[in-house]
């Protein structure tokens, strides 16, 4: 098999892998922080690890916003997972690509086209879908958190596009170390852990997170990019089939259609935009 066909088969296990986040998320029974923290720092050991060299610490305003938004990503997902649903969840950090196409503008002088006017209003249109469901206060808030990682997702991805003549990967290992700085402390707190608790922050810290970005890393450079956009909607499509097989937890009707439109409408936006055939 050649290189490209080996990227595709691996592109696609890291979706696979990214996906199984909200159910390990859902069966620790760890504080969200305390999870965070964990898996965080086990992820940090990785990157550096096998990124011994590569990885360039350059105190940059691109670096520090690409590590304050990829540790605000890692912190209200795992929270969002915990007090809503893993499709909204994930779902709604999807609608990064909205606030990416507002703010690059202003941020990047990178002029946001007519037809991601109707994009954004597509996913704008999925997000209030989710909110029509019948939440409790802890639902409402976990929904809002999501949207909060779609922004942190927004930050890192201007950043990271600010920054892209220095090191990406040294500014996620970066904001994993912010967040093992924040969450150790809770994780500290609930010792001693059960070995479910240590199995699932091990497999969080070490695969889900450490592992799959090296593989993600190793792939993209491989693919063109709208066979890794597709490859990558895997993710918020088998994350709450996953949750509901492993879990019991099933989206209501209204998130399921919200997540159909947001979905389609992110895939549909990349499919174009690598065509060229959005003005």
């Amino acid at each position: 098999m050649s290189d490209h066909g080996r990227a595709a088969v691996l592109m696609a296990v890291t979706a696979l892998l990214w996906s199984t986040g909200g159910l390990a998320i859902k069966l620790v029974t760890l504080s969200p922080l305390a999870v965070t923290g964990g898996r965080s720092l086990l992820a940090a050991l990785v990157l550096l690890a096998l990124f011994r060299g590569r990885a360039r610490f350059r105190l940059t305003r691109a670096f520090v916003a690409g590590a304050l938004g990829y540790a605000g990503l890692l912190v209200t997902n795992v929270a969002a997972t915990r007090m809503t649903t893993a499709a909204n969840a994930i779902l709604l950090a999807y609608t990064a690509p909205v606030y990416v196409a507002l703010l690059a503008p202003a941020v990047l002088g990178e002029k946001t086209r007519r037809s991601d006017w109707l994009f954004i209003g597509a996913v704008l249109g999925g997000m209030v879908l989710f909110f029509l469901d019948r939440l409790s206060p802890a639902g409402l808030g976990g929904n809002l958190l999501a949207v909060g990682t779609g922004l942190s997702y927004a930050v890192f991805t201007l950043a990271m596009r600010a920054g892209r003549d220095g090191s990406p990967v040294a500014a996620v290992i970066a904001g994993h170390v912010l967040t093992a700085a924040v969450g150790l402390p809770f994780l500290v707190a609930e010792l001693p852990l059960s070995p479910g608790d240590w199995l699932g922050l091990g497999y969080l810290g070490l695969v889900q997170q450490g592992l799959s970005l090296c593989a993600y890393v190793w792939c993209i450079q491989r693919l063109r990019a709208l066979e890794a956009i597709l490859l990558m909607t895997l993710e918020p499509i088998l994350n709450p089939v996953l949750v509901a097989l492993g879990y019991g937890e099933v989206p209501g009707p209204w998130a399921m259609a919200g997540g159909l439109v947001v979905v389609g409408a992110v895939t549909l936006r990349g499919v174009l935009g690598s065509r060229g055939l959005t003005r």
